[in-house]
């Protein structure tokens, strides 16, 4: 692909922030998925176990990431999804997507989608799937 702002240079890599929000301490999937969006070409950033809101949208900032993706199993993707998204809007980081991955529900899905979400990946999804479409969010497909 190339840049075109830079002809005949190759265009920027996606920046992806990847954290897992709360005291959850399983993070193998989550290291899964940073090692295959890194071999897709992607930035990724992996801040690590228990995180906070507020630390993973200074870290998206400070970064100039335009994905941020959070690993949640605790069920508390209704309540941390809001204050993240609210997080991003209150830094001027619109345009960062928020993906969140993990044990969501899938009667969830839509009212996660309807505040803001750009994309939710559940524990079924490949690998390439999730590339696919954290690229597709940011228009690198």
């Amino acid at each position: 692909m190339v840049d075109e702002e830079k002809p005949g240079r190759p265009a920027s890599p996606i920046r992806v922030v990847l954290a897992k929000i709360g005291l959850d301490g399983h993070d193998r999937g989550i290291k899964v998925v940073a090692r295959a969006l890194r071999d897709a070409g992607m930035e990724v950033i992996y801040t690590g176990l228990w995180q906070t809101p507020e630390e993973a949208v200074r870290a998206v900032e400070d970064e100039d990431a335009q994905v941020l993706g959070i690993s949640l199993l605790s069920g508390t993707h209704l309540a941390l999804a809001p204050q993240v998204l609210n997080l991003l809007r209150r830094r001027g980081l619109d345009h960062v997507k928020l993906v969140i991955g993990g044990i969501i529900p899938d009667e969830d899905v839509p009212q996660l989608k309807s505040m803001g979400v750009s994309e939710v990946f559940s524990p079924g999804a490949s690998l390439e799937a999730i590339a696919a479409g954290v690229s597709a969010l940011v228009g690198n497909d």
